[in-house]
């Protein structure tokens, strides 16, 4: 009888870590966005909320990744790195402060199940 409590419960706790495991979100990835010949690649970028996005300087002169009222960074030389880490849902669209002709945006969706409002 002991050795059938004992399995039972060991089945009852691994239906509940099952569960447990399937109901929590997948970590975001990160992306990165390169900045090269005054332009930012990929330009527009569809994620997830909790996704870190790193934008990483290949030109040889200084670039900007700003958003206003959002994220700002400093001036990146070259190889210079900014992430920022998006968790709210919306349309961020950004430009290089130094270069304005320069622009991208970020697309934020929910982490799991849709984007529509219930």
């Amino acid at each position: 009888m002991s050795k059938t409590k004992s399995l039972i419960n060991i089945v009852i706790a691994g239906v509940a870590a099952f569960q447990l495991l399937a109901a929590t979100p997948a970590l975001a990835e990160d992306v990165a966005v390169k900045i090269d010949n005054f332009t930012f690649g990929p330009q527009e970028l569809r994620v997830k909320a909790g996704t870190t996005v790193t934008w990483t300087n290949s030109d040889d002169i200084p670039h900007t990744v700003v958003s206003p009222n959002n994220f700002r960074s400093k001036a990146l030389d070259t190889d210079g790195r900014y992430s920022f880490t998006f968790t709210t849902l919306g349309t961020y669209k950004y430009f290089c402060s130094l270069h304005p002709h320069m622009t991208g945006t970020v697309i934020v969706e929910a982490a799991t199940g849709s984007t529509t409002p219930p």
